[in-house]
């Protein structure tokens, strides 16, 4: 799906998110990834393909909290809370070594139960450079 510019209120969101990320550097795909996840639904673990994307990844999570994994081997990995209106940048190891991934239903951090619903999230890539 690509967000439609046709809002005054949508263009000055994405512009907000735009340059929050990327600041005054215009050199970032033009589109806009919208990612709609069901409760049930999960994000297995990748990493970006640099042939698409460059050294900025960057997502607005909407309607509902989850939890997100950056593993670099079985022994390291870290489960990151991503706040429901959260927005999130990988760079550097964290975008190139670490695979990411939203982890399934119920998603436990500090010993607590994350339920998440539906999840939608817009995503912005820098372009290869």
């Amino acid at each position: 799906a690509v967000v439609s510019t046709q809002s005054t209120g949508n263009t000055k969101t994405m512009q907000r998110f735009e340059f929050h990320v990327f600041g005054k550097n215009t050199d970032h795909l033009p589109d806009t990834h919208v990612l709609d996840l069901s409760e049930d639904g999960y994000i297995k673990p990748h990493i970006d393909s640099v042939k698409f994307c460059g050294p900025l990844v960057s997502g607005i999570s909407l309607l509902s909290d989850s939890v997100m994994r950056f593993q670099l081997d079985e022994q390291n990995y870290a489960d990151i809370l991503l706040p429901r209106l959260s927005l999130y940048v990988m760079s550097n190891d964290i975008r190139y070594l670490y695979t990411h991934e939203i982890l399934p239903n119920p998603a436990t951090l500090l010993d607590c139960n994350i339920l998440r619903t539906r999840r939608i999230t817009l995503m912005k890539r820098s372009k290869v450079s």
